[in-house]
Formats: C-alpha cells, structure tokens, sequence
C-alpha cells in the first residue's frame, strides 16, 4: 500500500512537470477561478458590514406624554423586551433628553435662551427600541396596537410612535437585505458551477495528452484506482499553486482599494480585514483550491475512463 501511494504521488509530480504548458494553463484557471471566489467573498464581507451598520441606524423611538407616570413606562419597556422580535430597549427620562437637547444645542445661544424662559422641562420620556430583523419593526408596531399598550386605563400616555414615520425608509431597507442575500447566494452557486465546469475541461486536457499512457497502463493490468492516482495528485497540486498565487495577488489589490472601501463601505478598509484574517482566508482559499483541482481531477478521469471503456466494447 505505501508503495503503491509513494508511486502515484511521484507519477503526479512528474506529470505535472512535464506538462508544464498544460499544467500552467490549468493553474491559470484555478487561480482566476479562486481569485474570483475570494473577490466575492470579500464583497459580500463589505455589503455585510454596510447592512449591518444601516440595520443600526434604523429604530423606533416612543414618546411619552409629559405626565406620563414612570412606572407606566417601564411596564411598557418590560413588556416590549420579552418580545421575541426586539433586540434591546433603552429609555431615555426627561432629565436625560433635557441634558441631551443642550450639550446639542451647546453653541445656539437663542435656542437655549427660549428654553429657559419656558416653564419647566418641556422634553417627553422616550424609549428606544431596536428590532432584531428590519422586516420585524411592523410585528413591535402592531403589539403596540394590539395591546393597547399605549393607554394606562383610560388616559393616554404615549404621545407618538415613531414607527409610521420611518416605515418607508424601515420596509425599503428590509427589502434590500433581502434581495442582497438572494443575489449573493444566486452568484455564488453560479460561480461553484461554472468554476467546476472550466476546471474540469482544463484538466480533461491534461489527461488527453496522457491518454496513451493511459490506454497502456490499462494493457498491462493497471485499475481504475492506480491510473485516477496521479492525475488527483496533479490536481491537488494545480490547486495548491493556485491558491498560493490567488493570495499573492490578493494583497496588492486589496491594497490599492483599500482606502477606496474604507469611504464608501462605512470605513472597512479591505486591506485591513484581509491582513486581520490572513491565516483563516489562506486556509479557506487552500482547502477550496485543493478540493476544486482534486475533484475536478477524480470527475475528469472518470468520465474519460468510462469513455474508453465503452469505446472498447
């Protein structure tokens, strides 16, 4: 058995050398084919990132009236956080919105001025309340509704909700998610296919410029297995060379778009993340390479083995 193995590892290494033109060719492919593969995953990382940061941005806020007692609220703030759909609720007191209007409004000396020639704190209580999903601020919005939430018996304690206001700007957001993680599921299904497909040609060729040895190796008794052997290691290799060259050219691209991503990806630079995850991204596009030049080989080999059996009967 180790004899056999150490045979097919070294019939590979010296067919991958002496197709040198074909083995190049077929390593070009693997690494444009790897390089792509790695450019969308990297796109997605940013268009994740972007999402996540608008998805932050995206709330719904409740004011209360001004008389609105505080044990009420905190009814309110306990109840919405048992909601399965709400990520977190934070309040803000009236104390805390009046500090905050005039740190904002630190510079407007006639808009402080009114303020205190008004009669008393004239900022509601509020609570803050982010979804888990986008698609889910409706879900919070009709519990308001449903529960009458909003009333403490008879009296009204909430003044306004914010969620109608921003329900446009909240539904073309979550339709945008959606359509972001459909299309990047469709791209990347298509890019495994056709990554497949021109991998398996450009091998096939390989093994066409060996097909005498082929048919003689069958001659003198050879298995299926013995002959597969070493066209799965020339593949192995094509894989490994290929990721190695996908990641030298990874770095000097990222490098010249980083800055470039950092403006208009929320500050990602994708340079940094690529420096950050070096060791999990060379590991990835290793595995990936190594099983797209194996399997690729094993399916070639097969078909073209198949091919000559049938011709041969």
């Amino acid at each position: 058995m180790f004899t056999t193995t150490k045979r097919i590892i070294r019939a590979g290494f010296l067919s991958f050398w002496r197709n040198g033109v074909v083995s190049f060719a077929s390593i070009l492919v693997v690494t444009v084919t790897l390089f792509v593969g790695g450019s969308m995953f990297f796109l997605g990382e940013l268009l994740e990132s972007s999402l996540a940061e608008l998805k932050d941005k995206v709330d719904v806020n409740i004011y209360f009236t001004l008389d609105a007692p505080e044990e009420e609220i905190f009814g309110l703030k306990q109840s919405l956080e048992s909601l399965p759909a709400v990520a977190y609720v934070s309040y803000t007191s009236r104390d805390q919105a009046l500090e905050s209007f005039e740190e904002k409004h630190a510079d407007d000396y006639t808009t402080l001025q009114a303020l205190e020639e008004l009669d008393g704190n004239p900022l509601p209580a509020s609570l803050n309340i982010k979804a888990k999903e986008a698609s889910q601020y409706e879900t919070i919005a009709r519990f308001l509704e449903d529960k009458n939430a909003l009333m403490e018996g008879d009296e009204k304690i909430v003044e306004k909700v914010t969620y109608y206001q921003n329900k446009t700007a909240i539904d073309k957001l979550a339709s945008i998610i959606a359509g972001a993680e459909r299309l990047g599921l469709a791209i990347t299904f298509t890019l495994i296919a056709i990554s497949i497909l021109i991998t398996f040609n450009t091998i096939r060729l390989a093994i066409y410029t060996s097909r005498q040895e082929i048919s003689i190796m069958k001659l003198m008794g050879a298995g299926n297995a013995y002959i597969r052997g070493p066209f799965i290691v020339e593949g192995i290799m094509y894989g490994a060379i290929s990721a190695l060259a996908a990641m030298a050219l990874f770095y000097p691209v990222t490098l010249w778009i980083g800055d470039a991503t950092a403006k208009f990806f929320s500050g990602i630079n994708v340079h940094a993340y690529y420096i950050d995850h070096l060791i999990s991204i060379f590991g990835s596009t290793l595995l990936a390479g190594i099983f797209l030049g194996a399997v690729s080989s094993a399916i070639a080999v097969s078909k073209y083995l198949n091919e000559k059996h049938l011709k041969m009967t």
